[in-house]
């Protein structure tokens, strides 16, 4: 190879280094995926049971977490599907659970305030809870299952929106970790 070729080769490479870091570069700024999120009715990658979907009895899955770092104050669980047709559709808003909390039981009430005091933000088919999956025919989706470990109880009252969690979120995240299902009609 040519003295050229190598230098344009390099060059190119730098750039396409460079690029990739520069668009990375608020993944940086966000807490390490140091929570191990599980749960006992499917595994990382794997399909979400009907049970758990609109094709089924729509109730909430169990989802359990592990590894959050000491002084936690609340956590935060969202749910998700980057797949859908019209963008990000969202399927569980979950925010204020206490910090001994590590599990969520199947069939959470979809009520907006539960009994420990944490609080249920409104999903996109406009309800408090959770929504299973319900994508159109054809390929599969993924579902993000996430948690969020904060440094503080959040100001919001029941029902707010994931855009109005994100918000309130901005600054106290101390740790996350995913749990991603698929599901196809």
């Amino acid at each position: 190879m040519s003295a050229r070729m190598s230098f344009l080769f390099a060059a190119a490479w730098f750039c396409l280094v460079a690029a990739s870091c520069a668009e990375d570069t608020h993944i940086a700024k966000e807490p390490a995926m140091n929570i191990l999120v599980t749960s006992t009715a499917f595994a990382e990658g794997q399909p979400v049971p009907d049970k758990y979907t609109c094709t089924g009895q729509n109730i909430s899955p169990p989802v359990q977490w592990h590894n959050a770092p000491p002084g936690v104050k609340s956590f935060v669980l969202i749910c998700d599907d980057p797949d859908a047709p019209v963008g990000t559709w969202v399927h569980w808003v979950l925010y204020n659970l206490p910090p001994a909390t590590m599990s969520l039981a199947e069939n959470l009430a979809p009520s907006p305030e539960l009994p420990d005091g944490s609080k249920q933000g409104v999903n996109d088919f406009g309800q408090p809870g959770y929504g299973g999956p319900c994508p159109p025919p054809g390929k599969a989706h993924r579902y993000f299952f996430k948690i969020y470990a904060l440094n503080a109880v959040l100001n919001l009252k029941a029902g707010a929106t994931k855009k109005e969690l994100l918000k309130a979120m901005d600054g106290h995240v101390v740790a996350q970790g995913q749990l991603i299902g698929t599901y196809q009609r």
